[in-house]
């Protein structure tokens, strides 16, 4: 901006044109976001969203909001910043259509310790990846130059989503009932939770991350940066055909915090052990750390993302409409009456 700068504010360590230069940059991957609901652009005090209620007699706004966690500490140390707003994007979206919601948009928050810009456009590619994915726009964020603060080079990301979705159809587990089928979408690896426990399992700050696993097919940084996929696109095709009684988005506690959050009282979830199919970075996990199994149901994915409850007559329906959309999906168990919980067999 004309005439903006300050020479005192920059000697304090805030470098005002940098921010104006990372909006500059950012700019093309934010226009690959644009909906048909998105008001002017970025660089106003607010975004401006005209929602559609096309076949919404009673609209319903729900609102997710999340953070990477310290998944960022890899991204630092490998120097690798283009997929960090696609997990930051995953957390929030994911959390919005497990309550039956389209996300609409999305706004993201980055603090850093200082402000390069082309590292930040670079963050906010990956932001924009994760919004076209989910089919909402980027409206806006902030950029914080914090010195003193954090370090030079480490940077916070957090974000917050706004989605929709009409009264009557709302997931509550209300109608989850015993015989119904539990359908898993496959993970893409260790998403954005656990990830306090993984670093110290392979103490990541002395090196490790460019060894090359054979199991993985890939070193173990990049088995570890894998993004968080995004489910939002699948799951919606399969609520427009058939009922879907409620989802879990299986994210930090694992099988044992998440799946209960989608249950009624008096009805718990039995998994065959057998039919999960466990990812080859998580029996790496639990081999190295010398890890319980029952704490690591209880800490990652295992690589279960996503878990839908529908009818038993919709379950292979559920899983055609899910693989045809790319995900790799299957039944991996059934609701029983009981005590709320999961049961592991």
């Amino acid at each position: 901006m004309q005439n903006s700068y300050s020479d005192a504010y920059k000697a304090a360590g805030v470098d005002v044109t940098a921010g104006y230069k990372a909006v500059e940059l950012m700019k093309a991957h934010v226009a690959r976001t644009m909906t048909g609901g998105v008001l002017g652009g970025i660089g106003g005090f607010g975004g401006l969203f005209e929602m559609d209620l096309t076949g919404m007699p009673h609209p319903v706004l729900c609102a997710g909001t999340d953070g990477v966690g310290t998944k960022l500490k890899l991204a630092f140390l490998m120097d690798k910043h283009d997929t960090v707003g696609i997990d930051c994007v995953a957390m929030c979206v994911n959390d919005i259509v497990c309550c039956g919601a389209k996300p609409l948009l999305f706004l993201d928050y980055i603090a850093c310790g200082k402000n390069v810009p082309e590292k930040i456009a670079t963050i906010v590619s990956g932001v924009a990846e994760g919004c076209v994915q989910a089919g909402c726009a980027l409206t806006g964020g902030e950029t914080a130059e914090m010195p003193g603060f954090y370090p030079e080079d480490e940077y916070d990301l957090a974000g917050f989503s706004v989605g929709a979705v009409d009264r009557s159809k709302i997931l509550d587990s209300s109608q989850v009932g015993a015989g119904d089928a539990l359908v898993a979408i496959a993970s893409s690896g260790v998403h954005s939770n656990g990830f306090s426990l993984v670093r110290k399992v392979f103490d990541v700050e002395k090196g490790g991350l460019s060894q090359y696993y054979d199991e993985l097919g890939m070193t173990l940084g990049e088995a570890l940066l894998t993004p968080t996929r995004i489910y939002v696109k699948p799951v919606l095709a399969v609520m427009e055909q058939l009922t879907v009684k409620s989802v879990s988005h299986i994210t930090g506690g694992g099988f044992y915090e998440n799946i209960p959050r989608a249950l009624p009282d008096g009805k718990r979830a039995k998994i065959e052990r057998a039919a999960v199919e466990i990812l080859p970075i998580f029996d790496l996990i639990q081999k190295t750390g010398g890890i319980p199994e029952h704490d690591m149901f209880n800490t990652f994915n295992m690589g279960v993302g996503m878990i839908l409850t529908v009818g038993r007559e919709d379950a292979d329906r559920a899983v055609e409409i899910l693989n045809a959309h790319g995900e790799r999906a299957k039944v991996i168990g059934q609701i029983e009456n009981g005590e709320k919980g999961i049961e592991l067999c």
